[in-house]
């Protein structure tokens, strides 16, 4: 299989937050971890198989053209238990934006989520055999 050379991987998803000492508690209480980059306006933690960043701006700091409506592309996250990690973040405060969805074939294994944080960013969640696999080939090398 080609590889592309123009995208090599996810590197940091930035969200906004009004309240940005309410979303740092927040994420934090999720994460169960601190943030490894916590400044003024901005903080950030590593995250999964991959050490992904993903990071939270004062709602200050946002383009002067960012809309405030929930919308646009979502990130999946895979997770393990995909009910589980949906019925946490609802409890949580986060609202629902798309129920548990089956994609692809039946049995496929594909499904995704997405709920909308107490700060107006959505997160998509996904249960993704192929991630799962690929993980199994890099730890084969």
């Amino acid at each position: 299989m080609a590889q592309s050379s123009v995208f090599r991987g996810m590197a940091t998803i930035t969200f906004f937050a009004a309240d940005h000492a309410a979303a740092k508690q927040w994420y934090t209480d999720f994460f169960g971890i601190a943030p490894y980059f916590d400044m003024p306006g901005y903080f950030e933690f590593r995250l999964g198989d991959y050490q992904h960043e993903f990071g939270v701006i004062d709602a200050r700091y946002a383009p002067p053209a960012r809309s405030s409506a929930t919308g646009g592309a979502v990130t999946y996250w895979h997770v393990d238990d995909i009910k589980a990690t949906f019925d946490r973040l609802l409890a949580m405060g986060a609202t629902e934006f798309e129920p548990i969805t089956p994609r692809g074939q039946e049995g496929s294994g594909f499904f995704t989520a997405s709920v909308t944080d107490p700060f107006g960013n959505i997160i998509g969640i996904m249960s993704n055999p192929h991630y799962l696999e690929i993980l199994q080939q890099k730890a084969a090398v």
